[in-house]
């Protein structure tokens, strides 16, 4: 488990998990073969981008302000399973992917938060899995819409 000192460690390491995950889509997006795929996953890297640019505001400025919010939860994730990145991806895999790795990402970001005391830290890694918990429920509303109304 990462350790951090500070919430400039924190920011850090969050826009460091926000560029994986732009390059992540990029690689998905350039090894897709079919032109829709390629878009899908280039749109998922840019939401990460303005991610990343609102970590980096917060960082800069050094200010934060955390709105409590209630993110609706499918659970879609919870009843699909995960598949590997490979280049001939439907839209339906690329969505499960998605989700996982959002998922992932708002477990290690709750994690993170149970494991600091500061009750600004805790603030930050609460914003940052209310921030991936609201991902996920976009690509579970895209999965729901596209793929199970379909079946």
């Amino acid at each position: 488990m990462e350790k951090f000192n500070s919430l400039e460690d924190i920011l850090n390491f969050a826009i460091k998990n926000e560029q994986e995950a732009v390059d992540f889509y990029l690689r998905l997006a350039k090894n897709s073969k079919g032109e829709e795929m390629k878009i899908v996953f280039e749109e998922f890297a840019q939401e990460e981008v303005k991610h990343k640019a609102r970590l980096q505001k917060i960082k800069d400025e050094g200010t934060f302000e955390f709105k409590k919010e209630e993110v609706m939860d499918l659970n879609i994730s919870d009843y699909i399973v995960p598949t590997v990145p490979h280049p001939d991806m439907s839209y339906p895999e690329a969505l499960t992917l998605a989700m996982a790795k959002e998922k992932a990402a708002f477990k290690l970001y709750m994690r993170l938060h149970s494991k600091v005391a500061d009750a600004g830290l805790q603030a930050v890694f609460l914003d940052l899995a209310q921030e991936e918990s609201k991902h996920k429920l976009r690509f579970e509303l895209e999965y729901d819409e596209f793929v199970m109304r379909e079946n």
